[in-house]
């Protein structure tokens, strides 16, 4: 059984974010691993005649994949760098089985307003118009009536998330899975963040509404390994119910003088370590050890979200069905709450149109004390935050309320893109 001990510099262990803080302190999984990319740190999947046992590792993490969400012998699919790239897969995938099958020229794709801003970016890269259909402000889910509105001669895919990144709620996947059927559309469930869970679920105590290839319609699943399949960061897996899929998805150029070249995914050489410290913590888990990590995560995340919702002055958005639970506020800015949590140790994202902030429970949330900590922290904060309700928030946390409210949407483009060069900015050497 896999175990967490939590350290002094554990700081991340009170954050939001499921992308910094899934952490697993076993030693000996710490070993296997670190022992497991010491062997194929410079291996690279690229070259299967130098490197044949990585690929074997690779198909074997795809094919435990395809079996944990119910798929079948005809079910394939890759590993990639992470969530981004297994929607970018996808979403090239149909745009060229669209243009092959169906003659389509220009390729659009229908996604809740909820879904992750990957298949925005999949837009960018790819030329795909995408049509974002609203979610109900209640449920948090895509209102299905809308999607089928949407749903035009050149729809090459429609997409569910299972859960969406800011309300952890699910979108109605086995309507999504039926209007694919009717209209023979190509339906995706986004399970980035959380497919590792809602695969365990049912053996957890905790069962969930369909989301995998058991509905006719679902034709794709993007998996995060790297969140809660536990594996180190770098790597997602993207699955597709017929193979024919997955050869849109490929990349094949057959007269370069360099020779034939053929690429499964966005990269052409890729890390072979990544792969490799995947497949050995799949192995090294189980899944019992899958279960048991499920039903601690669960657990504790069915427990925080009954303690706030007893709570005067917040509310939780939707129905969180995995880790996600968002709250949102009808008495103060909900930013007030954020900002004074930051300030006693806790990282929680920021969610805009409308206000929120929401917390990622991870398995170090689960170690004793930790989840009353965390409802404790909020109750005193809102207590104080009530004695002065339309007090305006401060800090950095005001940026996020001015940037919403900006009609001109380009300016905060263009704050955003200066804010990604900060990050790359050196001093000038003297």
């Amino acid at each position: 059984m896999i175990s967490i001990a939590l350290s002094a510099g554990d700081y991340d262990w009170k954050g939001g974010l499921v992308s910094g803080a899934v952490y697993y302190h076993n030693p000996d999984l710490i070993r296997l691993i670190t022992e497991v990319y010491g062997m194929t740190s410079y291996t690279n999947p690229l070259h299967p005649d130098l490197f044949p046992g990585l690929c074997k590792m690779e198909a074997e993490v795809v094919r435990m994949a395809c079996n944990l969400f119910h798929g079948d012998e005809n079910t394939s699919g890759t590993m990639t760098s992470g969530g981004t790239e297994s929607i970018l897969m996808a979403c090239k995938a149909y745009r060229d089985y669209a243009r092959e099958t169906k003659g389509i020229r220009k390729p659009e794709i229908v996604v809740p307003a909820t879904a992750h801003s990957a298949f925005d970016k999949a837009g960018q890269f790819l030329r795909l118009r995408v049509r974002s259909v609203p979610v109900d402000p209640v449920t948090t889910k895509v209102n299905i009536r809308a999607m089928k509105r949407a749903i035009n001669c050149n729809t090459i895919m429609l997409v569910g998330s299972a859960p969406n990144f800011p309300y952890g709620t699910m979108d109605d996947i086995d309507q999504i899975s039926a209007l694919g059927v009717k209209y023979k559309i190509p339906v995706h469930v986004d399970g980035c963040l959380g497919g590792f869970l809602t695969a365990f679920m049912e053996d957890a105590g905790y069962p969930v509404p369909l989301c995998d290839f058991r509905l006719p319609g679902v034709t794709s699943i993007s998996a995060d390994t790297h969140k809660y399949g536990f594996a180190p960061k770098g790597s997602s897996v993207i699955l597709y119910r017929d193979i024919i899929y997955r050869h849109h998805q490929y990349t094949v150029t057959t007269d370069w003088p360099g020779g034939v070249y053929g690429s499964p995914t966005v990269g052409g050489s890729r890390a072979g370590g990544n792969i490799a410290v995947c497949w050995a913590a799949m192995l090294s888990f189980g899944k019992e050890g899958y279960v048991q990590a499920t039903r601690d995560i669960i657990h504790t995340t069915r427990y925080i979200e009954k303690g706030l919702r007893r709570m005067k002055g917040i509310f939780i958005f939707g129905q969180p069905v995995t880790s996600v639970v968002a709250l949102g506020s009808n008495d103060f800015d909900i930013y007030r709450l954020g900002s004074a949590l930051n300030t006693l140790g806790w990282n929680l994202n920021v969610l805009q149109f409308p206000s929120g902030i929401h917390i990622c429970v991870t398995h170090v949330h689960t170690q004793q004390g930790v989840a009353d900590k965390f409802l404790n922290d909020v109750q005193n904060s809102v207590a104080e935050i009530l004695k002065e309700p339309d007090v305006p928030v401060e800090g950095k946390m005001a940026i996020y309320g001015v940037a919403q409210s900006l009609p001109d949407r380009s300016i905060v483009t263009e704050f955003t893109r200066l804010f990604l060069d900060s990050m790359y900015y050196t001093p000038k050497q003297s």
